[in-house]
């Protein structure tokens, strides 16, 4: 039993939530998000909240309900708060700054990285050591972190390149004579 998919999403004041077939749609202050459910799980919107359901006992409906579940509420709490990742540079000559539609970043390569910023996420720097990603949709601000993480991935030795913020990096000793 999932014991995530048992609990109903609860749909906030001032949040619309609609329920079409297998579709669920949501629309909040920050913007509106659809997700199509699977066929293995029933969708319903009650006075508590939109319930899910497994259709049958099958290993893979069971599997899918809790994760149908979570997703109707990323729709419920992205189009009410938003998303947001940090990330953290690190290193000497490190940093980013944002230019028009794009991230420039300087990880010590050559040449400057020149990251185009997707719609629907928004990118800010703070200081040129800090990266904060933000939208509504929460699949689409994690891989946005992880594809401008992959740029200059933090190194075991000094620690340097760009990690998320409170993400520890396990260290190792360089080499001795």
């Amino acid at each position: 039993m999932s014991r995530i998919g048992k609990k109903p999403v609860v749909v906030p004041g001032g949040i619309t939530a609609t329920v079409d077939g297998q579709t669920v749609s949501v629309k909040g202050p920050k913007g509106q998000l659809a997700f199509v459910v699977h066929d293995l799980v029933a969708v319903e919107q009650t006075a508590d909240g939109i319930t899910v359901t497994p259709r049958d006992e099958s290993k893979k409906a069971r599997s899918l309900w809790g994760m149908s579940r979570t997703m109707v509420s990323n729709l419920v709490v992205g189009v009410s708060k938003g998303f947001e990742r940090k990330l953290e540079i690190t290193g000497v000559g490190y940093k980013a700054a944002v230019q028009g539609n794009s991230l420039n970043l300087s990880l010590g390569y050559s040449h400057d990285v020149a990251f185009p910023i997707p719609e629907g996420i928004t990118i800010t720097c703070a200081k040129p050591t800090e990266i904060l990603v933000s939208g509504i949709d929460k699949q689409k601000v994690g891989q946005v972190a992880a594809e401008i993480r992959e740029w200059r991935q933090p190194e075991p030795y000094k620690g340097k390149g760009v990690r998320y913020a409170g993400e520890f990096i396990v260290r190792k000793e360089g080499k001795k004579k």
